[in-house]
């Protein structure tokens, strides 16, 4: 029928990716394999040393930097949550989750921070990224598991790529956003002051900028911990795999207590980075 699309008209885009995907696999697997144990040892050497530690001594340093960032208020809450997710039984599956977290928000950090100033610097380089962040932020999320899991295999690995990938963008954004936000006329005293390039960027922009990447940094651990349930399908294990394993024995009370463990160790996360965001002025006697 003429109103119809016309099945004549193809690009068999699909095929071409799964193509250059094949592809890779086979030209690339020792620079895979090698990039694997590059990214498995830090992640696993994390996870260790959280479940080597006492439940007792973290929930002491959350709890110190909860009344050091935030008031004591906070640090009592940061208390009950962690204490609740023990009494649960989920401690060690937390310590996991948290792992992988950390994990890729580093990675995140890594690589989004030095291309957020890039951005900030370039306005060519912001044109070519830009449409790049916004492909990765409205894509569903499944779909990063498909390539990580071809090139990698099942495992923690996959789980951290694919978690990086979808939590990466904010923290490039905002670092971008804080620095093209400062205030000219402080870039210019700076000149005029003898300021170098590198001086002007890490002592005024980078500084100025602080509470705006680190709303960035915020939103990417939000964005991880997200991610969370979503790479336990290809192995990640943790919080994630609880709630899978819920889904799939149609177990609500499981499904449940992993869930709300997850909230937890989030709404923990958001109130201390919320803190490592604040000027010194802000951070004086807030509790909220």
């Amino acid at each position: 029928m003429f109103w119809e699309f016309p099945e004549f008209i193809y690009i068999p885009l699909g095929d071409w990716i799964d193509a250059f995907v094949k592809w890779l696999t086979v030209e690339g697997e020792g620079f895979f394999d090698g990039l694997s144990k590059i990214l498995l040892a830090p992640m696993l050497f994390t996870e260790r040393i959280l479940l080597w530690l006492p439940w007792f001594v973290i929930i002491l340093l959350f709890a110190l930097a909860a009344w050091r960032l935030r008031g004591w208020k906070i640090s009592l809450g940061v208390i009950s949550g962690l204490m609740f997710i023990g009494l649960i039984g989920l401690w060690d599956l937390s310590m996991k989750t948290l792992a992988i977290v950390i994990a890729s928000t580093f990675l995140a950090i890594l690589v989004g921070i030095p291309l957020g100033i890039l951005m900030a610097k370039n306005d060519r380089v912001k044109s070519i990224i830009h449409p790049i962040l916004d492909m990765m932020q409205t894509m569903p999320s499944f779909v990063y598991l498909i390539p990580a899991l071809m090139l990698f295999g099942l495992g923690k690995v996959p789980a951290l790529l694919s978690t990086f990938i979808y939590a990466v963008p904010p923290v490039m954004r905002l670092t971008n956003l804080g620095i093209r936000q400062v205030p000219e006329d402080v870039i210019e005293a700076s000149k005029a002051f003898g300021a170098t390039s590198w001086q002007l960027l890490r002592k005024v922009q980078f500084t100025l900028a602080m509470p705006t990447i680190m709303t960035g940094v915020n939103q990417t651990i939000m964005m991880a911990l997200a991610m969370v349930v979503i790479a336990s399908m290809i192995g990640s294990g943790g919080l994630g795999t609880e709630v899978l394993n819920g889904i799939s024995r149609l177990d609500v009370g499981r499904g449940f207590n992993g869930g709300i463990s997850i909230v937890i160790l989030a709404i923990i996360i958001d109130r201390l980075t919320q803190g490592l965001g604040q000027t010194p002025e802000g951070q004086s006697g807030t509790d909220a």
